[in-house]
């Protein structure tokens, strides 16, 4: 004797199937407008993506003035989220679209077809003497190299160059803000905040155009 299937049995099958078939294209649907809604309700302070990159996965955040963090995974990015909550502004949401433009100029920067970046810096988490300090690097060449003497010396107070290497460990801009080209006077490497390996290879991709 065959017995035919059962409309209750199918009914049971469907209710155990897992709810969330299908469920994340209308999820990441509903994040996308819910950033662009928080943007043009001027609700959203600070947009951030991820990007893949030679050195390691990298958190971009922006504000309306510009870029204002990029972060190695080193330094733990649900961190450095929840500091930016903390000091900038707790309306943060993931908003791939507005990092677009800076995505795209590290992609290139990464394929050695770009040296210099045309990006709006917000350098609100910087001042006094760091901030010095990281508006002169971007004027160190790319594919060379300054000590930290050299650049107390082009910030202006010759005598900080222990000052120098702690501006550079805190960074909040790192690759973009080139601190990656200041290493000792002897040409070790010295401190880096994405670590001697992300350092080196920032350095290697530079020589190597």
């Amino acid at each position: 004797m065959t017995l035919e299937p059962s409309p209750v049995h199918d009914e049971v099958v469907s209710l155990l199937e897992p709810l969330d078939v299908g469920l994340e294209p209308v999820m990441a649907s509903l994040h996308a407008r819910l950033a662009r809604d928080a943007q043009l309700t001027h609700a959203l302070d600070v947009a951030y993506r991820t990007i893949d990159s030679p050195v390691g996965k990298l958190l971009l955040a922006a504000t309306d003035r510009g870029i204002i963090r990029v972060a190695f995974e080193l330094e733990n990015h649900d961190s450095v989220l929840q500091s930016l909550a903390d000091t900038v502004s707790p309306r943060i949401l993931e908003a791939p679209t507005r990092l677009d433009d800076a995505a795209r100029e590290l992609e290139e920067y990464f394929a050695g077809q770009r040296r210099d970046f045309d990006l709006l810096l917000d350098f609100r988490l910087s001042r006094g003497f760091r901030l010095n300090v990281l508006r002169h690097l971007p004027r160190i060449p790319y594919g060379n190299t300054a000590s930290y003497a050299q650049v107390a010396q082009a910030a202006g107070s010759p005598n900080a160059v222990r000052a120098v290497g702690t501006a550079c460990a805190t960074n909040p801009l790192p690759v973009i803000v080139p601190c990656h080209r200041v290493v000792k006077s002897d040409g070790s490497f010295g401190g880096y905040l994405g670590g001697p390996d992300a350092k080196r290879a920032l350095l290697t991709l530079e020589a190597a155009a």
